[in-house]
């Protein structure tokens, strides 16, 4: 046994259980796959430790080594894949699988077989191709999918070219089949993730500079066969790429946090954070052009009913579906926020005018006025609208909030869906950030 792949065995291991730790917190798919690759490096090292041993067993142990090898860079490519929930796309991963370990099989476990290299090769080019042009019908025609079988397609020639040449053909072949890989996780990353954050910078250049240890390294040992470089060396690229997806998890998790802490958990609109410092740039924009900014404050009425009768989690679908509807309507420009537990809030960014502006509050009243089910239930709301004008009825965000905050509920009195709701005072203020957004004050 080869107990000389230990440390190396002992360091991949030791960073998959850092990356599994970060990948618990992590709020998306592609960690679960990129921790399913860092088992297969590790179960690699397992693999080469027992090489040496006799007979059959160190032949599967060579196959072993070398398959989860290649498994895991396919594992890196295919979460990268956007449309990786597609028929398709499994597909895709299932034919790359099955290729790589059935030529691996033939070149580590049956070299005997030479008559089977040449139909092995071939499948390489031609399995991700019939998926392609499959794919065409169900109208997937990424341009990395392409880029995938353009690889595949170069490696199948070369496997072609060079497989059975006398002396090193299995050696440069399987070299191939893993910078092959390897280079393809440098396009899939590259494609996927083009930041200039230091885990994507990381990860791009780590897959590329590893894809590269199959060029070079073969190429140092029959050029220069008095140079010998330890194995650290050519590992060092799989480091730096496990540093790059750690970074990658934890940058998207601060990503989340900020948007968490700006939007609204139910609905996905901004919160009321975000509503306040979007407001305030629309003010400034318009002071600065001389034009108008409209503010929309919307109360649901017969909200507390639903709640009262179907349960929170109806009146959760009923927030969830309003504010889908609002999101539709408005412009880009716009902004619709859930500032309250059945309160919303539109900036209408400039320019607009105060007639604009009450036929944008009687569509959105219309809108939410129509019917719709909700737990196996056909229900109807309505909406109270206030409407305030930037500078005709306030010249600052909060006597904007406040003069919007009134006539919503004049407007509630005036049509009689007061009932649930109080009248507040006059001089009621917009409430601070920190408040909850189950509240029924708006700001």
């Amino acid at each position: 046994m080869d107990w000389s792949k230990l440390p190396d065995l002992a360091a991949v291991g030791l960073l998959a259980v850092a990356f599994a730790t970060v990948a618990r917190r992590s709020q998306t798919q592609v960690s679960a796959w990129w921790l399913a690759g860092w088992v297969m490096i590790a179960l690699h090292y397992v693999g080469f430790i027992f090489v040496s041993s006799p007979g059959r067993f160190g032949a599967i142990a060579l196959y072993i080594g070398v398959a989860s090898f290649a498994w895991a860079g396919i594992l890196f490519m295919w979460a990268s894949v956007p449309t990786r929930q597609n028929r398709s796309s499994h597909w895709m991963l299932a034919v790359l699988l099955g290729a790589s370990s059935l030529y691996i099989d033939l070149i580590a476990v049956n070299p005997a077989a030479k008559w089977a290299l040449i139909p092995a090769a071939i499948l390489f080019g031609a399995l991700p191709l019939a998926v392609a042009l499959i794919g065409l019908r169900t109208r997937q025609n990424s341009p990395l999918r392409w880029a995938t079988v353009a690889l595949y397609c170069c490696l199948s020639v070369f496997l072609l070219a060079f497989q059975q040449r006398p002396g090193n053909g299995p050696d440069i072949a399987l070299n191939a089949v893993l910078f092959a890989t390897y280079f393809g996780c440098f396009v899939h990353f590259w494609f996927a993730y083009r930041r200039t954050t230091s885990g994507a910078l990381l990860t791009t250049v780590g897959f590329l500079a590893w894809s590269m240890v199959f060029v070079v390294a073969p190429a140092i040992r029959a050029l220069l066969p008095n140079v010998r470089l330890e194995s650290e060396v050519w590992n060092l690229p799989e480091y730096v790429v496990a540093a790059g997806m750690i970074l990658l998890l934890l940058e998207e998790q601060i990503e989340h946090n900020h948007y968490l802490a700006l939007h609204d958990e139910l609905t996905g609109l901004p919160n009321r954070r975000l509503f306040q410092d979007r407001l305030s740039g629309a003010l400034e924009r318009a002071q600065r052009t001389g034009s108008k900014t409209a503010l929309l404050l919307i109360d649901l009425d017969q909200f507390k009913r639903v709640n009262d009768t179907l349960g929170h989690h109806a009146g959760d679908q009923v927030l969830k579906r309003v504010g889908a509807i609002f999101s539709k309507r408005i412009r880009r420009s716009d902004t619709v926020a859930r500032t309250g537990g059945d309160e919303f809030s539109v900036i209408l960014d400039q320019p607009i005018s105060r007639s604009e502006a009450e036929l944008v509050a009687r569509s959105l009243a219309e809108l939410i006025h129509e019917p719709f089910e909700v737990a196996n239930q056909t229900i109807q709301i309505g909406a109270s609208v206030g409407i305030a004008v930037f500078p005709e009825d306030a010249v600052d965000a909060e006597g904007l909030c406040i003069a919007a905050d009134q006539r919503m509920y004049d407007f509630k009195f005036a049509s009689g869906h007061h009932a649930e709701t109080p009248r507040p005072p006059k001089s009621a203020m917009p409430q601070s950030n920190q408040e909850s957004e189950g509240s029924k004050r708006v700001g």
